[in-house]
């Protein structure tokens, strides 16, 4: 079994019968969930996990990102600011605070 470190979840709306829609898929969650996962493979953080879900009710501030154990909630998440985030958070520990709800 894989030993996680930290596991990120990112709301791509989708809903429960697999159709994407709504306000942080319209807001390109998508290419967030694949960018942290380009940014994970070439860091070689291998004990990251990214996961796409649903609909986490902020709407107002998606995309939004909720990365665990810890709980660290963020909101309208750019492409911007994947970087930021694995190398300030995921790597560091250190939560990047301007992002955070």
């Amino acid at each position: 079994m894989m030993n996680i470190k930290k596991h990120i979840f990112v709301c791509t709306s989708c809903r429960i019968n697999g159709v994407q829609k709504g306000f942080c898929h319209q807001k390109g969650a998508v290419d967030l969930v694949e960018m942290l996962n380009e940014e994970i493979r070439d860091r070689d953080l291998s004990d990251v996990m990214v996961t796409n879900t649903g609909c986490f009710g902020i709407c107002e501030k998606g995309p939004v990102m909720v990365v665990y154990p810890e709980g660290v909630w963020y909101g309208n998440v750019t492409e911007d600011d994947i970087e930021e985030i694995i190398e300030s958070y995921i790597e560091n520990d250190e939560p990047v605070g301007r992002l955070m709800i």
